[in-house]
């Protein structure tokens, strides 16, 4: 019987989804031992918000915010310098044929809902989404 693919359009497998969540769940145990050299990475407190896995499994990205906020420059630029070092952490913690390579983007969910939050806030759209009174017959 063959295979039929879905395509790249129908999103991420399950097998991309499990092993994503293990590699953030392996990412955020790393986070909160907070035992880097790294003199930028001092003290950080790091929220892995999300991981994508690629469809080889091969390359992870991880989406990160420092307690709701976004991460200085500094620090994601830190973190992508030990990415090497974390790639090793989350390899001993996630079994898989091969070490996946992980890549770190700035979570901007939050932001985003904030400021929609705020939009839909202002009079002039309150005003347009209150419920309308029924009009008289």
């Amino acid at each position: 019987m063959p295979k039929h693919s879905a395509g790249p359009a129908a999103g991420p497998s399950q097998r991309q989804l499990r092993v994503a969540e293990e590699v953030r769940h392996a990412l955020a145990t790393v986070f909160a031992r907070a035992d880097f050299r790294d003199p930028d990475l001092a003290g950080l407190h790091v929220t892995v918000t999300e991981v994508r896995a690629s469809p080889d499994l091969k390359h992870m990205t991880a989406f990160v915010s420092g307690l709701g906020r976004e991460l200085p420059e500094a620090q994601m630029r830190a973190l992508r310098r030990v990415a090497p070092w974390l790639r090793t952490q989350v390899a001993k913690q996630v079994r898989l044929r091969a070490a996946p390579d992980l890549h770190f983007q700035q979570d901007t969910a939050l932001d985003y809902a904030m400021q929609i939050d705020r939009a839909l806030r202002q009079p002039e759209v309150a005003r347009d989404l209150a419920p309308k009174p029924e009009e008289e017959a």
